[in-house]
């Protein structure tokens, strides 16, 4: 008889995937489900220490304001949200294996419910892969969601370009941005 787990993340199951992910996440809490996964070249080491420090976090995650860490087990988060608005939460570490597993959950009263887990797994020559899965109840439900994801803020967008732009700090130093430097005004006579 043959295995047919892979490695891909839980979410990407074409059957029950909210449940099997939920399953996976100690603590779990909410309803909707979001895992995506990156490949860093990068040694594990590196890329879970750099993670680790969650006030590292805003420096790639677009829509994160703020994450302050009173320590290494609670932090609270303020994340902007549609309409210029912002949501907050306090969370909590429920696991942390060094250079394997971080797993979270929100506390009671998050403006978002929310929990996970981000794995690191070493991938030998080709670096860490980065696998992040996500929890959370999208405030105003469907609707709610339907409004974020119109916003380029729902979490599964989210998701994707932040670990995109983790992969682009880790292994560049820097994030790409479409954006012109003060350099290129100035030859456009800006």
């Amino acid at each position: 008889m043959t295995d047919s787990r892979d490695d891909g993340p839980m979410v990407t199951a074409k059957k029950n995937s909210d449940e099997l992910t939920a399953a996976t996440v100690p603590h779990a809490q909410g309803s909707s489900a979001v895992a995506r996964a990156v490949t860093i070249n990068k040694p594990v080491t590196e890329v879970y220490a750099y993670f680790r420090d969650f006030s590292n976090l805003p420096s790639f995650m677009e829509n994160v304001v703020s994450i302050d860490t009173p320590d290494r087990a609670r932090s609270h988060w303020v994340v902007k949200a549609p309409g210029g608005t912002t949501v907050e939460w306090d969370a909590r570490v429920t696991e942390d294996q060094p250079n394997a597993l971080i797993a979270w959950t929100s506390e009671e009263g998050a403006d978002v419910p929310n929990s996970g887990r981000v794995e690191f797994r070493d991938a030998g020559q080709r670096g860490t892969v980065v696998t992040a899965t996500i929890l959370y109840d999208p405030p105003g439900g469907t609707v709610g969601k339907l409004i974020a994801k119109m916003f380029q803020r729902e979490p599964a967008i989210q998701a994707r370009r932040d670990l995109r732009r983790f992969k682009q700090l880790m292994e560049a130093g820097e994030i790409a941005t479409p954006a012109m430097n003060r350099k290129q005004f100035e030859e456009m006579g800006l």
